[in-house]
């Protein structure tokens, strides 16, 4: 009898053994993940992310598991039998660990106790509290692009259940043609719709913004009339080169360089005047971003022709001297793209202590230019002004000029409250909310 005891005991304590080993590996490297994250300031999440009820989670790690970033990064972890958002930084809004977690322990929200957001108030199916205006993609805080696309969709599904024919009036005027707006595009042609789609600068929205070669990082979506896209890591010019055979490919009613100016609701129909011409709309999908309007710096000389608010292509700043701004990834992708050309010289300046808002590979491609000698980091620094070969900066409360000829500020976007106060549209800053 104690034969055969032995015989079933002691694989299972070898097994059980080998499990807890590898759980006390995991849990220390998580630990100390989390507390890279806290040394270095990377705590502020830049968007949608997870936060997990302790008295909920039971530590089953079906979140972790599903975290679509966890093969790149560590994004969520398990400590003392409890999930984690050791990184939050790298958590782009998936989504996947809520679907995941068996125990409910787990709500997706915007912002932080710390850091607020600024999101449209919405109903679920998208519409704001102006009847007839519906939001999708980033401007409603959804930035990754597997989730725009599907908003896109969603609110295009939304706004037809409610359509009524009317003469001479479109069924929906869509405003942006970013991921969300080209969605949006295809499910309105796929549902016979009577849709216009105006964007103001190109296709793409934000992506068409991105610096040349940039990656993008998506995951498989159903598109209307399309089908089932496969997109992963790509880059953004093939991206981009996808979208528009799927725009030409449908004959999609899509007009660029045009922006609109003012939306009135008049006989239960909306008015669009555009920077071109005039719309009448039964119903109105704002699929604009953030980014559309930059953050400036609001010092003297900004108004200077060397001062731009994206990066397009790091060679046309081969042998210049450059300032790059910002502390966000597109600032830190910026600096390292130019930097490493190798015959620049780059200064990157942000006015915080650490990148707390910038992807890990972005920063590890900072300090590897910043070791060669081929990026200055400022941290702790602010432009006070830019003139025409220099940029004056403070730093920790001194004061510095350095040779300039070209500045790059990506201090991120803000939401136009401007335009959404004028035609009445509600916002709502979130801290740490759903």
């Amino acid at each position: 009898m104690d034969v055969s005891l032995a015989i079933y005991a002691i694989p299972l304590a070898l097994f059980t053994g080998i499990y807890i080993w590898r759980q006390r590996r995991t849990q220390r490297r998580h630990v100390l993940a989390l507390q890279d994250t806290i040394s270095a300031g990377m705590t502020e999440p830049a968007s949608l992310h997870p936060l997990i009820n302790d008295s909920k989670c039971l530590g089953c790690g079906a979140c972790v598991k599903a975290c679509p970033e966890t093969s790149h990064h560590d994004v969520l972890g398990l400590i003392n039998g409890k999930a984690v958002l050791i990184g939050p930084t790298e958590c782009i809004g998936h989504g996947a660990c809520k679907t995941a977690c068996p125990f409910d322990a787990i709500t997706l929200v915007f912002g932080t106790e710390r850091r607020g957001l600024d999101i449209p108030v919405l109903k679920p199916n998208f519409e704001s509290n102006v009847p007839g205006i519906f939001v999708a993609g980033e401007l409603g805080g959804m930035g990754l692009i597997k989730n725009a696309l599907t908003q896109g969709r969603q609110a295009l599904e939304a706004i037809a259940k409610t359509a009524v024919k009317r003469d001479g009036v479109l069924d929906v005027l869509i405003v942006g043609a970013g991921p969300a707006g080209l969605a949006a595009s295809l499910a309105a042609k796929k549902m016979g719709l009577s849709y216009q789609t105006v964007e103001q600068d190109s296709l793409g929205g934000a992506v068409f913004q991105y610096p040349r070669g940039k990656l993008v990082m998506t995951a498989p979506v159903d598109l209307p009339i399309v089908g089932k896209v496969h997109f992963r890591n790509t880059t953004k010019e093939v991206l981009l080169k996808f979208w528009i055979q799927a725009c030409n490919g449908n004959g999609l009613k899509i007009l660029y360089k045009e922006r609109v100016e003012s939306m009135e609701r008049k006989d239960g129909v909306f008015h669009i005047r555009t920077s071109t011409q005039q719309y009448v709309a039964a119903a109105v999908l704002l699929a604009i971003g953030r980014r559309g309007t930059p953050r400036k710096l609001g010092v003297p000389g900004e108004e200077l022709p060397k001062v731009v608010y994206r990066l397009i292509d790091p060679e046309q700043y081969r042998g210049q001297h450059v300032m790059v701004v910002g502390g966000g990834d597109s600032a830190l992708e910026a600096a390292a793209s130019i930097a490493e050309l190798g015959d620049t010289e780059v200064c990157l300046s942000y006015r915080g202590e650490a990148f707390q808002r910038a992807k890990q590979r972005n920063r590890q491609r900072v300090e590897a230019a910043r070791a060669k000698g081929q990026l200055k980091v400022l941290l702790n620094s602010q432009v006070r002004a830019i003139r025409p070969d220099a940029v004056l900066l403070n730093q920790s409360g001194k004061d510095m000029q350095l040779a300039n000829d070209a500045v790059i500020v990506s201090a991120g976007g803000i939401l136009p409250n401007d335009f959404l106060k004028s035609i009445g549209i509600e916002v709502e800053t979130k801290w740490g909310t759903a």
